[in-house]
């Protein structure tokens, strides 16, 4: 019987400890053959392996069983084998999240920024925004990006827009939320090494400026046509963080 343990997922699949890997490469090769042998005459489908980085030397003894690279973080690698030739393997990260907020003061002046790493010459504003962090909410997301950027604190509001965006970086897509935001205080302390040039600017002008993109003028005009969708609480899932409900 292998060395290596692992535990039978709701799927057919097993999951292996990754701990009961031996740090020897003889051996985890030797303890990874009895291991297959073992999943075939369980009837197991998929085997899921977790390589921690003080493993790695393990790495071409499982690739050349057939293993397969699943994703990689900074803690491990994650490799599948399909002990089923047809077995089903879930996708890892297919998407980003993103989120920009729409911020209008008293005055009909909305905050805007202008990136200093930008694919054109001209300076062209845009809505101050960015990607999410791991475990954060579409709400806490878009108040640290703007005061990250700006320096400017707000109330969320609700969601105005969204855009779903295939190609992305790596090949992957890409999904940005609008939100609307309303400030708490107007005095910029600009972002120096992302930000150029952040300004609180009059509505119209930014609706009538030549060099401000399309995309972003819809995104403005949407925040006001809609009625967008609130952060609500569900009572069921009140304890749980994990979650965010959004609804009109």
């Amino acid at each position: 019987m292998s060395k290596i343990n692992w535990n039978r997922n709701q799927f057919h699949g097993s999951v292996i400890d990754p701990d009961s890997i031996s740090d020897n490469s003889i051996e985890f090769a030797s303890d990874l053959n009895e291991v297959i042998n073992e999943w075939r005459t369980e009837n197991i489908k998929l085997a899921w392996m977790q390589l921690n980085n003080t493993k790695l030397n393990n790495l071409i003894y499982a690739i050349q069983q057939g293993f397969i690279m699943h994703h990689a973080c900074e803690e491990y690698v994650m490799l599948t084998y399909k002990v089923e030739p047809d077995a089903f393997v879930p996708p890892y990260a297919t998407h980003y999240i993103g989120i920009g907020g729409v911020v209008i003061n008293d005055k009909k002046e909305i905050l805007v920024v202008s990136e200093r790493y930008r694919s054109g010459s001209t300076p062209s504003f845009k809505l101050p925004g960015g990607a999410l962090l791991a475990g954060e909410h579409l709400s806490d997301a878009v108040i640290r990006e703007v005061k990250e950027e700006t320096g400017i604190d707000t109330v969320f509001h609700k969601l105005t827009f969204f855009r779903h965006w295939h190609e992305y970086r790596y090949g992957k897509s890409d999904i940005y939320f609008v939100a609307l935001l309303s400030p708490l205080n107007e005095k910029i302390d600009m972002q120096l090494d992302e930000i150029v040039d952040c300004k609180w600017m009059p509505l119209e002008e930014f609706m009538s400026d030549e060099h401000i993109h399309e995309f972003n003028k819809t995104i403005v005009e949407s925040t006001f046509d809609s009625k967008g969708l609130s952060n609500i609480k569900i009572e069921e899932y009140k304890p749980d963080t994990r979650f965010e409900f959004y609804s009109s």
